[in-house]
């Protein structure tokens, strides 16, 4: 189930100016960088109440940020919700006609399992579905003396 907005994206060409001036400018916090090789991306953090915002660039200049960035520039690229249990609303989301970029989510940042929804299912909007190590469904043993007892 999606519990929340993960994160915001935004697409940037230099990284280390973005970096500059979300520090500088808007005077947030950086609480990190990292490069996911997965999806050939150098990526930086700002938490926000409830949320953070996540500045992406190119890893040498390939992949699909750089793609992104020739056709439509810098700006917003993706919102990214925080789920419980991808792999099942991935399979919900299908079930409905949503088509994703990948048949099975991929390491993301931070550790994370992701995996995007193509923006033609979206209006136009690329969304990411990421799945934290602690965000998984607690099995509740209660549950199933509950369920034999019925």
């Amino acid at each position: 189930m999606i519990i929340g907005l993960d994160h915001v994206a935004i697409a940037t060409a230099d990284l280390n100016a973005a970096v500059r001036r979300f520090v500088e400018d808007f005077g947030l916090t950086l609480t990190g960088t990292e490069d996911v090789l997965t999806e050939l991306t150098s990526t930086a953090f700002f938490p926000l109440q409830g949320t953070r915002i996540e500045l992406v660039a190119p890893l040498n200049g390939e992949g699909p940020i750089a793609k992104a960035l020739s056709t439509r520039g810098e700006g917003v690229h993706h919102l990214c919700f925080r789920t419980d249990d991808i792999v099942g609303d991935m399979a919900r989301l299908q079930a409905k006609g949503y088509r994703f970029l990948s048949d099975a989510p991929k390491p993301g940042a931070h550790g994370a399992k992701v995996v995007f929804i193509h923006p033609k299912s979206v209006g136009g909007v690329l969304i990411e579905l990421s799945q934290h190590d602690g965000d998984a469904p607690h099995h509740d043993p209660s549950a199933d003396v509950a369920e034999e007892t019925l």
